[in-house]
C-alpha cells in the first residue's frame, strides 16, 4: 500500500449545487486533516467553479482544497447516450481517471451513475454509504459505511473518516474567492449600514416553490423595514425575480448571476431567504443566517445546517421526491407574514449580519 502521507482520492460528487455543498465540508476536513495528499473530484461542468478555492493559508494550509477536475458531462450524455460525441467523451473520461491511479474512491452521490465513474478508475478501493440513494450503486463499491448520521453533511463525514482514519469534524467549507466577481459584488451591495437579503424564489421543482407572489410580500415588508433585497434568478427563473422586484415597485433588485457571482453577492448579505435549493445551502456554507421554506423534503436531511437558522415546514408535509409541477399542499400552509417573522428574528437578535 502506498503511503498514507501521499495518498491519492478522489471524490466522486457531480451535481447538483446544494449536493455539492453538502459534500464540501468532508472534503474541506479531509484536506485539513491531510494537506499532502492529492484529492481530484469529478464533477458536472457548470458546478466546478465551486470548487476553485486554491489559496487557504489563513486557514492552515496551502494546499487548493481540490487539485485536479474530472469533468462529466452526464445531463448532457443522458441526452444522447450512444452518440459518437458521448461515447468519445467518456472513454477520454475513463482514461484521464485510470492515469489519475487513485488509492481510494469515495462516492458522495450513491446513484448508479456516480458509482458507474469510480468503477471507471479501475481503483481497488471504493467507499460508499451501505445504503446509498440508488441501492444499486452499492454493487459497485468495494467497501461500504453504515452511516448513523441525520444530516446529509453529516453522513458525508461517516464516509471521508472511513478513509482517513481519524475523526473529522465539520465546519465551514473553503469557497473561492474570485476577485472579479468580488468587484462585481460591491457594486451591486456596497458597504452600508442597511442590512441585505437575499431572496431565492426557484427550486429544483415546482412541489417544492413557495408561490412568488409571497416572496413578493416578503421582499416589500423588507424593503419598507430599510433592507436592500436582491432577487437571485437561476437558470429559466427570471420572470420570477422580476415579479418580485416589480411588487417592491423596483425597490429589490434582480441578479442573474454566475456561480462564482452568486458566491460573492451571498458573501455581502446578512440573510438567505429560500427553499430547499442551491442558494439557500451557499448561504449555510458561507456562515449566513438563513430562513428555509420546506415542502416535500426533509429538512433533518437536507436542510440548513452550520449556521444560524430557521426552518418553516407545515406538520402536513411529508417527505416525497416526486417532481410534481404544483406546490406541495404543506408548503401552501406557510404565509408570508410567517417568513417575514422568521427574518425579523433575525434582525432583531444580531445574528443578522
Amino acid at each position: 500500500m502506498r503511503n498514507r502521507s501521499k495518498y491519492r482520492l478522489l471524490v466522486v460528487r457531480l451535481g447538483a449545487m446544494g449536493d455539492i455543498l453538502h459534500a464540501l465540508p468532508a472534503v474541506t476536513a479531509l484536506r485539513r486533516m491531510h494537506p499532502g495528499w492529492v484529492i481530484d473530484w469529478v464533477v458536472e461542468g457548470r458546478w466546478s467553479a465551486l470548487l476553485a478555492a486554491d489559496r487557504n493559508g489563513e486557514r492552515g494550509s496551502t494546499r487548493p482544497i481540490v487539485d485536479g477536475l474530472h469533468i462529466a458531462a452526464t445531463r448532457e450524455w443522458r441526452k444522447a447516450p450512444f452518440s459518437a460525441k458521448t461515447i468519445h467523451e467518456i472513454n477520454d473520461l475513463r482514461k484521464n481517471l485510470r492515469a489519475g491511479r487513485y488509492d481510494v474512491v469515495i462516492d458522495l452521490q450513491g446513484s448508479i451513475r456516480s458509482a458507474v465513474i469510480g468503477r471507471l478508475t479501475g481503483c481497488r478501493r471504493r467507499i460508499g454509504e451501505l445504503e446509498p440513494r440508488e441501492w444499486a450503486a452499492s454493487l459497485l463499491f468495494t467497501e461500504h459505511v453504515a452511516t448513523t448520521g441525520a444530516h446529509v453533511i453529516e453522513q458525508d463525514l461517516e464516509v471521508a473518516t472511513a478513509v482517513a482514519g481519524d475523526e473529522l469534524t465539520a465546519g465551514l467549507p473553503w469557497l473561492p474567492v474570485d476577485p472579479t466577481a468580488a468587484r462585481w459584488a460591491e457594486k451591486i451591495l456596497p458597504a452600508s449600514s442597511q442590512p441585505a437579503v437575499l431572496i431565492n424564489p426557484g427550486a429544483g421543482w415546482g412541489a417544492k416553490r413557495w408561490p412568488v407572489e409571497r416572496y413578493a410580500q416578503v421582499a416589500q415588508a423588507l424593503t419598507e423595514r430599510g433592507c436592500r433585497v436582491v432577487v437571485n434568478a437561476g437558470p429559466g427563473e427570471e420572470a420570477l425575480a422580476a415579479s418580485i422586484c416589480d411588487g417592491t415597485g423596483g425597490a429589490a433588485i434582480a441578479l442573474s448571476c454566475s456561480v462564482a457571482e452568486l458566491i460573492e453577492i451571498t458573501r455581502r448579505v446578512g440573510l438567505v431567504i429560500a427553499g430547499d435549493t442551491g442558494p439557500l445551502h451557499l448561504g449555510c456554507a458561507l456562515g449566513k443566517s438563513v430562513v428555509g421554506i420546506f415542502g416535500p423534503t426533509d429538512p433533518s436531511r437536507n436542510g440548513p445546517f452550520g449556521s444560524p437558522f430557521k426552518v418553516l415546514r407545515s406538520p402536513e408535509s411529508r417527505r416525497d421526491h416526486k417532481r410534481h409541477a404544483e406546490p406541495e399542499a404543506g408548503l401552501l400552509t406557510i404565509q408570508a407574514d410567517d417568513v417575514l417573522r422568521a427574518a425579523e428574528e433575525f434582525l432583531k437578535s444580531g445574528e443578522y449580519a
